[in-house]
């Protein structure tokens, strides 16, 4: 990944990591319902302003490793496999990116940029991947 990237990625969470963090994931899960209605059941098992604060959290966490991901892709692949628990497949991380990229747009407003769009885009595709990866590993496993 490049420095670039995780610069703009971080500088960018840095203002989103400063809003509220219910609402943040209400535009977030307002936007991914919009975009793929038929997981909204998946998200049955705790309250949104749960699960909102969870999502942020975990995405905070992952944006201060962007320099370091080796360091967490165990934890990525631990993460994978509870996604399958829930039912999440690999159709459901492309919704889930677009939806991450509306929220960033709206949350930033005058501050997004092509280039900034790029490199959140470059971060979620390594990581979605990572995740991805981590779920055909397992199914081979498992076979």
């Amino acid at each position: 990944m490049k420095t670039n990237s995780i610069n703009l990625v971080r500088s960018s969470w840095a203002i989103v990591a400063t809003m509220d963090p219910v609402i943040v994931g209400e535009i977030f899960y307002y936007e991914l319902f919009e975009i793929m209605p038929e997981v909204k059941p998946m998200f049955s098992r705790s309250t949104m302003p749960e699960q909102s604060r969870k999502l942020l959290s975990m995405l905070s966490y992952i944006i201060s490793k962007l320099d370091k991901l080796e360091d967490i892709m165990g934890e990525v692949k631990k993460l994978a496999q509870r996604h399958v628990q829930y039912g999440v497949k690999a159709a459901h991380y492309d919704a889930v990116g677009e939806a991450l990229i509306r929220t960033l747009a709206k949350g930033l407003g005058d501050q997004w940029n092509e280039p900034l769009k790029a490199a959140w885009i470059e971060v979620y595709t390594l990581l979605s991947g990572a995740m991805m990866d981590a779920d055909e590993q397992n199914n081979v496993m498992a076979a």
